[in-house]
């Protein structure tokens, strides 16, 4: 195939575009390229740009079919800079009087951001106990018997006390505290020694809606807490939820009659240490006090979270579901950097300081590596960054658009499908606004799979395209839907995405599929195109830099790759726990 290259880039980007593309096709101008190349060269191309695509690139790659006709393949990097069919403007202007792309719809997002950022200031207070800062010294990890997040929701508890008549009063603690703090918390622990004393669950005294949220979102920041086998369900446990929630659902480790007098005393003085401070508490630190106060102070200001109307924001379950997340991505990804000495204070001249966690290299003995207040800071930090980008990445992930299979007329038994398509691009615009439901009911072998793809493909906007991701409930079907939209749109690795549950059951997938084909055999293949024919654009989005692209691009390299599959495919098809 002959093809012409265009690119937009700016700054950096141009250069690295440059470096790529000279190595695949002649100059006809200083942004402009024109070669004939394979399928496969231009697949290499097309990985190679988009590896190293940054938020200034812009590549569009045009087949040149014939004499007066040309075919817009795809668009790496930002597709604003071309029309949907690969153009470039004539004139531009950096006026933007509206801004009217900024605007978006989402109230909360605010609330959220702010759930996240005083959750991260607490999330790991509890690791300033004796036991957890030995532990990170040991060459071997060992289990606590209580687990640093609930150690710090007991902390939390105790800060904000029963004597609170609302929120505002344990909010407005926060923005004067001082370095004397610590030793009244530490104090005010007695009697919440859970395996020590007989505490009650923290929940009966956090009752105040804002100091109950963040309970729940400090105790729940790795995992949902959830009755063991000791703790079983009674008829008026859910009722009464997060009330029954108590030190054994969150993985505390008990003692038991198998171990020996030795053993016992060993385990006994660790579930002291849990709740020994030796080293004090990050409300020593003088650049804690400042993150929190001023996050603190930022909440006293939003009526949705202090306010009056603090009840209804604070019981929508999408509120708390997407702060958790956001707490929760941030930690994973502040947890894998380096330690950064702009966060929190220094360490004093003794060396003594309270430290997170850990780095284990090659076997070495442990290396202390963040710092408690400087970890508790960057995961605020990121976790507000976060959040600030969640409104525009809708419009910055992969899209597929002008995709000819998916407008292409069904013949007899399928001719329903049409008519389907046809009403769901009717109802295109009132769908953007309002949302979508449908329910596709038809016998089976009507082409239902394929319809729901169609339907979906005529609800985006086509200038657009399409992203969308197919949910099922059993592993070998989500294959086979995956193998069907594979071969009869003719996606590609990048375009779609199949995730299961099982390896084991993809496998053996793969083999039957194998055997089918090789026992096929029917003479057929001459009959298909030497080339693939490209019948689709896919718009490439450009990730703003943040915590969400590093670690997306971290994840990509190690065992989360998939984590990078679920946004980078236009279409997904995944089982439901997926």
């Amino acid at each position: 195939m002959n093809i012409l290259l265009i690119s937009q880039c700016s700054k950096n980007a141009l250069t690295e575009t440059r470096r790529i593309v000279d190595q695949f096709a002649e100059r006809r101008g200083e942004r402009t390229w024109q070669t004939p190349i394979t399928q496969q060269g231009l697949d290499m191309l097309y990985r190679l740009l988009r590896k190293t695509a940054r938020k200034n690139t812009a590549v569009a790659c045009h087949w040149i079919r014939g004499k007066d006709h040309s075919e817009l393949l795809w668009i790496v990097g930002d597709a604003r800079q071309f029309n949907a069919l690969g153009a470039t403007p004539t004139n531009t202007t950096t006026r933007n009087i509206l801004r009217s792309g900024d605007e978006n719809d989402w109230h909360s997002a605010e609330d959220i951001r702010l759930l996240a950022r005083i959750a991260a200031l607490f999330h790991d207070l509890g690791k300033a106990n004796d036991a957890f800062q030995k532990k990170l010294r040991c060459a071997q990890a060992i289990a606590d018997p209580f687990r640093h997040e609930w150690v710090s929701l007991r902390l939390f508890e105790v800060f904000v006390g029963k004597g609170c008549l609302n929120d505002q009063d344990w909010l407005t603690r926060l923005t004067t505290l001082d370095d004397s703090t610590s030793k009244t918390v530490i104090a005010s622990l007695q009697g919440l020694k859970d395996g020590i004393d007989q505490a009650l669950s923290p929940f009966k005294s956090l009752t105040l809606p804002l100091a109950r949220v963040v309970g729940w979102l400090i105790v729940s920041h790795h995992r949902l807490p959830t009755p063991g086998k000791d703790w079983a369900l009674k008829e008026d446990t859910l009722a009464r939820l997060p009330a029954a929630v108590v030190h054994g659902w969150c993985g505390s480790q008990q003692a038991n009659d198998k171990l020996s007098t030795t053993e016992a005393k060993a385990f006994a003085k660790t579930q002291t240490a849990c709740w020994s401070f030796k080293g004090g508490l990050p409300f020593d630190s003088r650049q804690w006090r400042q993150h929190v106060a001023k996050t603190a102070d930022a909440i006293l200001k939003r009526p949705g979270l202090s306010g009056e109307s603090a009840e209804t924001t604070l019981r929508s379950s999408y509120v708390l579901h997407l702060s958790r997340l956001a707490l929760m991505l941030a930690d994973h990804y502040y947890s894998s950097q380096p330690s950064h000495a702009r966060y929190g204070d220094p360490v004093p001249s003794d060396g003594k300081t309270l430290y997170a966690n850990s780095s284990r290299k090659n076997g070495e003995a442990p290396q202390f590596n963040q710092r408690l207040d400087e970890h508790l800071i960057g995961v605020e930090v990121n976790a507000s960054r976060l959040l600030q980008t969640l409104p525009r990445l809708a419009q910055s992930l992969p899209r597929i658009a002008r995709h000819k299979d998916f407008r292409k007329r069904a013949n007899a038994p399928f001719a329903w499908q049409n008519t389907a398509f046809d009403l769901a691009e009717s109802l295109r615009d009132k769908s953007a606004e309002h949302g979508f439901f449908g329910v596709n009911l038809a016998s089976t072998g009507c082409g239902k799979t394929f319809a729901n793809a169609r339907i979906l493909y005529g609800l985006a906007n086509p200038q657009i395209g399409a992203r969308f991701t197919v949910a099922l409930g059993l592993r070998t079907l989500t294959l086979q839907t995956g193998d069907t939209y594979r071969e009869r749109l003719k996606l590609g690795s990048e375009d779609l995405a199949v995730l299961v549950g099982g390896a084991a059951t993809k496998a053996l997938h793969d083999y039957y599929k194998a055997r089918a084909q090789d026992a096929a055999n029917s003479g057929s293949e001459s009959a298909e195109d030497l080339l693939p024919a490209y019948n689709h654009v896919r718009y490439d989005g450009s990730l703003e830099d943040g915590p969400l692209k590093r670690w997306l691009l971290q994840s990509r390299q190690g065992r989360g790759a998939h984590a990078a599959s679920l946004l980078d495919a236009p279409v997904l098809v995944c089982t439901i726990d997926t």
